[in-house]
């Protein structure tokens, strides 16, 4: 098949540090042409990738200190993608903006479908998103998680489960000690808490992550709710991770706390730490029921509860030796049945061969 990917052009593609939906996309352009087929990404001119790389900005748009309510560069973006596909016999586009790849959707003579990274949850739509698309819900889209399919009522054609390269995540079959969190630092990631368990529990909690300067809530919630209770030895921050330092951070772990505060529609960090072999310990809100097997790879918790997170974990430091090596073995097991990129890769190339095959009969 001939594949155009549309990446956001805010992050590197693969990301430098922080970028979920941008390692997303450069998992399954490098895996699509692993499998053969020829592959054009649109994402930001200084992305690392494998296909035919197509770029309206130099650099990310998040090092250009670009605002985030500026959506001139991904419009740009579709426009040209849509016009690459069409002069170069493309087959289909695979569009991962978010919002503005929908307006395209009606009006391409190419099959578009829309893979939504974010929005788990209507009633956090702002007026304008919802209105959106209540008015593009008729588009293809293809859902990263069975809870996204059933929070956000559009016309899903299946569900793929987003997939990391298990190959980069070295297991780890030691016994760690201390908790870690990470992620992007913002009230809704819910690294506050993670810090408030760990206190309870009187066991040391490193914390790494991404604080996203063009966002002054998050700069605001990172010095008000964050910077004050770091310690040494209690609460350590070591800043935003490279990818390869994954392994190592997270792989010397006892937990991976994640008391996420919102239905996050997927939540690849967890899938990350459970191929180092580190348990997750989660509120079981949006996909997380889907990415944690309850007892096997980890531990769900009823959302905001505490003290359930607190006896978790306990219940993870107070088990067997032999159980808890049996848990981290299976945490890597689940992974690479679950959520590899070769799993993904198989799954969208069945989604575009379906949608291929029904536009050429239209």
């Amino acid at each position: 098949m001939k594949i155009v990917q549309v990446a956001p052009p805010w992050a590197r593609v693969p990301p430098k540090k922080y970028g979920g939906a941008e390692l997303v996309v450069y998992n399954l352009t490098e895996g699509l042409i692993k499998r053969g087929h020829e592959v054009a990404l649109f994402a930001s001119g200084d992305s690392k990738t494998s296909a035919r790389l197509f770029s309206v900005t130099p650099r990310s748009l998040f090092e250009r200190k670009v605002p985030w309510d500026n959506k001139f560069f991904d419009i740009l973006e579709m426009g040209k993608a849509i016009e690459f596909a069409l002069k170069e016999k493309y087959e289909i586009i695979h569009d991962h903006l978010y919002d503005v790849g929908l307006v395209f959707s009606r009006i391409s003579s190419i099959p578009i479908v829309h893979t939504i990274h974010g929005w788990p949850d209507p009633s956090q739509l702002s007026p304008g998103k919802k209105e959106l698309i209540e008015e593009y819900k008729d588009a293809m889209f293809i859902a990263i998680a069975k809870h996204q399919q059933k929070k956000l009522p559009l016309n899903y054609l299946g569900v793929v489960y987003n997939g990391i390269d298990a190959k980069k995540f070295t297991f780890n079959d030691k016994d760690g000690k201390d908790l870690i969190w990470m992620g992007r630092f913002m009230l809704k990631k819910g690294p506050h808490i993670a810090i408030e368990v760990a206190k309870k529990l009187d066991i040391k909690l490193v914390l790494a992550g991404k604080i996203d300067d063009l966002v002054p809530a998050d700069v605001e919630y990172f010095n008000s709710m964050i910077k004050p209770q770091i310690k040494r030895g209690k609460v350590e921050y070591v800043g935003e991770i490279e990818p390869r330092e994954k392994s190592r951070f997270m792989g010397q772990a006892k937990i991976f706390l994640n008391p996420i505060e919102c239905e996050e529609p997927f939540g690849l960090v967890v899938a990350e730490a459970n191929a180092c072999g580190t348990p997750v310990v989660a509120f079981a809100r949006g996909s997380m029921p889907e990415l944690i097997k309850d007892g096997v790879n980890g531990f769900l918790v009823k959302p905001n509860d505490i003290n359930g997170m607190v006896r978790a974990v306990k219940r993870i430091y107070q088990m067997p030796e032999n159980k808890y090596q049996a848990m981290r073995r299976a945490c890597r097991r689940h992974v690479e049945k679950n959520f590899t990129v070769e799993k993904m890769v198989e799954g969208y190339e069945k989604v575009y061969e379906k949608v291929i095959k029904d536009w050429k009969k239209k």
